[in-house]
C-alpha cells in the first residue's frame, strides 16, 4: 500500500478506534488520524512479529482488524500518559 491508502486507511481506523473507544481526549481530528496512522503500522508489525500474519491489501480483513487493534492499544496509551499530564496540572 502506498502512502495515500495508509493515511486513508488511518483516518478511518483512527474514526473506529474513537467509536470503540469514546471519551473525552484533548485531541482533534488531526491526532486521532496520527493515532490511526500509527496505530495500524503498530498492528502490523505486532501482528506480523507476534502472530506471523501479514497486512494485505487495502480492502483485506486482516489489514483492518491489525490496524484497528493497534490503534486501540495506541488509543489507550495515549489516554494514560495524557491523563496523567492533566492529573499532574490540576
Amino acid at each position: 500500500m502506498g502512502i495515500i491508502s495508509w493515511i486513508i486507511l488511518g483516518l478511518i481506523i483512527g474514526a473506529l478506534a474513537k467509536l470503540i473507544m469514546p471519551g473525552d481526549d484533548p485531541g482533534g481530528i488531526i491526532v486521532t488520524t496520527l493515532i490511526g496512522i500509527v496505530g495500524a503500522l503498530l498492528g502490523g508489525f505486532l501482528g506480523s512479529a507476534i502472530f506471523g500474519v501479514s497486512l494485505g491489501g487495502f480492502f483485506d480483513l486482516r489489514t483492518w482488524v491489525l490496524g484497528i487493534v493497534g490503534s486501540l492499544i495506541l488509543l489507550a496509551i495515549y489516554r494514560v500518559i495524557v491523563g496523567r499530564r492533566s492529573k499532574v496540572r490540576r
